[in-house]
């Protein structure tokens, strides 16, 4: 699947403040100091692994924001399968400019692949039901464009930007506002026709009032076992879009989405990957 490039002015904030914290007040003193100036090479990021890819968008940005004469060429896109020894990127033209970027450059790839292939793990264990993998706000602060795309990457979708994006009543908001009626009763009555309303129960006696009350277009079933799932998306009847959350894993995500929601949503995505190891060869 060939995916749209966010525009580099978006990332390029990012990637500069990433490269800034590395590179320091004085630039990278040892590329300065034992390498002669005006030398050229060719270099190649490779992986180590069979991943997913992701992150050679803002790998290249981290080099031409160095050096904007490196010829980059991106071998293996973003979003598609790799192998351990497969070339990603080559990067050709002022070895010191190379060799500054380097760490920012694999530091960002090499964990977006690494959210990019848990992703696809767990889209792989829905296969045959409708449930679409998605992620949270659990995201790195400052990194979460990149994070998000991702999981794009992975085959999965997209959960909220930010607290901005979309109302979603959680079991705080409902304790402070007075209970699921208050909340219900506030949202029918400020919310723009435009916004979308998500709410979250923990019991199917909760969900019977959110049903009830109306005005909810998607519930999030917060931590409920696979029997109570089956029970809640029977209650919902396709009046609700259905949301699971809660102790999603590799293991436990084939029974969730046999349930029959929607979409499973994991912080995991985003918090707790393994960063996908690649190397920059010279």
């Amino acid at each position: 699947m060939t995916f749209a490039a966010l525009p580099d002015l978006v990332l390029e904030p990012l990637v500069r403040a990433a490269l800034m914290e590395d590179l320091g007040s004085y630039g990278d003193i040892t590329t300065r100091t034992v390498i002669p100036a005006g030398t050229t090479y060719k270099a190649r990021i490779n992986a180590r692994e069979t991943a997913i890819v992701s992150g050679m968008q803002v790998a290249s940005l981290a080099f031409r924001l160095v050096d904007q004469g490196l010829e980059i060429k991106t071998v293996i896109q973003d979003g598609t399968p790799c192998r351990a020894g497969d070339t990603l990127m080559e990067i050709t033209g002022d070895a010191a400019a190379i060799l500054s970027g380097e760490r920012v450059a694999l530091n960002l790839s090499g964990r977006l692949t690494g959210i990019a292939t848990l992703t696809a793990a767990l889209v792989a264990e829905t296969k045959g039901t409708k449930a679409r993998i998605t992620c949270t706000r659990k995201t790195t602060p400052g990194l979460r464009i990149v994070e998000k795309q991702a999981v794009l990457h992975g085959g999965g979708f997209n959960h909220r930007y930010s607290l901005s994006d979309a109302i979603l009543i959680k079991d705080n908001h409902i304790a402070a506002a007075g209970g699921i009626k208050a909340v219900l009763e506030a949202t029918k009555s400020q919310a723009s026709h435009m916004m979308k309303v998500e709410i979250e129960v923990d019991t199917l006696a909760q969900l019977e009032d959110v049903l009830s009350i109306g005005g909810a277009d998607v519930v999030l079933l917060d931590n409920m076992s696979p029997d109570t799932l089956r029970r809640a998306v029977d209650m919902i009847n396709g009046r609700l879009v259905s949301e699971a959350s809660g102790n999603v894993k590799r293991e436990t995500v084939a029974e969730i989405a046999a349930t029959g929601v929607d979409y499973i949503s994991s912080g995991a995505l985003t918090h707790s990957y393994r960063t996908i190891d690649l190397g920059l060869d010279f």
